[in-house]
């Protein structure tokens, strides 16, 4: 008797059998497989050629998922990849698939939780905390990469801000915009394997860095900035005034704190950059804002 299954089934079934990380003939067994299709019942639905089983046939669709989902987390991870080597990075792939399998029209969005996974992921021992630094500068990028486009501040704006504005300002960061801190110099481990990936490359020692994001004229930009830089910006697009990052900013005493004429510089750089698309000022009168673009 011939088997008779909906096509919203037939097409579950097919996901859950070619998904499945274990061996072919395993797969139509799988709880998710065999909800939809009773297990058995292959040759019912897949018709073997003159040379291959219905089995498989299937097989070569499960063996090809995976490869799939390499190529892609490969090419939004590739320092990540070029740290672990290949072997290391299949097998990361493998167990992050398992739990996180594709459910995007987009394969840019199969990587999203990455890092979380590198936290938990067996086989990564002493390097699990610089992979997961590795890994959240990737995803970051990423993430700018696919950011809706907003215009950024112009010097005819900013010039148009009065003096006496400036205290209370705010600025508004772009949306293709991302701030990071890590533990590991991991954006310079990235540049180096960008440049020269065959080449020596930065040791990943322990040390704190910080590092931008952007994205600017359609290309994905990262700088290194040093710690009090990091601070100002983070403040600055928590939404803290003009005035109030500042004077939070130089208020530490030591060797390490900014002069003025640095945070100036600062402020020059990110605006030539691109980081901000506005300025927001209530210097106008009580529950009036005025925003500069």
């Amino acid at each position: 008797m011939a088997l008779h299954v909906p096509l919203d089934r037939l097409q579950r079934w097919m996901q859950a059998v070619v998904v499945h990380p274990g061996a072919t003939p395993a797969a139509p067994g799988a709880p998710a497989a065999r909800a939809e299709v009773p297990p058995g019942t292959v040759a019912d639905l897949i018709r073997p050629s003159l040379t291959m089983s219905a089995l498989e046939r299937i097989g070569i669709y499960q063996g090809m998922y995976l490869l799939r989902m390499e190529d892609a987390l490969a090419g939004d991870y590739e320092a990540l990849r070029h740290l672990l080597g290949e072997d290391r990075f299949f097998d990361l792939v493998r167990g992050y698939v398992q739990e996180y399998p594709s459910r995007h029209f987009s394969l840019n969005r199969l990587g999203d939780h990455l890092p979380e996974y590198v936290l938990r992921a067996p086989g990564l021992a002493r390097r699990r905390a610089v992979c997961h630094d590795l890994a959240r500068l990737e995803r970051a990028m990423g993430r700018v990469f696919d950011a809706p486009e907003t215009p950024h501040l112009t010097a005819h704006a900013i010039a148009a801000v009065p003096p006496e504005a400036w205290e209370q300002a705010r600025l508004v960061p772009i949306a293709a915009f991302a701030l990071l801190a890590f533990r590991y110099p991991v954006v310079a481990y990235l540049d180096s394997v960008s440049d020269e990936p065959d080449h020596a490359h930065p040791p990943l020692r322990r040390q704190d860095t910080w590092a931008v994001v952007y994205r600017r004229d359609y290309t994905v930009w990262r700088q290194e900035l040093t710690r009090p830089a990091h601070h100002l910006l983070s403040l600055l697009v928590a939404g803290r005034t003009v005035g109030d990052a500042v004077a939070t900013v130089l208020r530490p005493r030591g060797r390490n704190r900014p002069t003025e004429d640095d945070l100036f510089r600062f402020f020059r750089e990110w605006t030539a950059a691109g980081l901000f698309q506005s300025i927001e000022s209530q210097r106008f009168g009580p529950g009036r804002t005025r925003t500069f673009d």
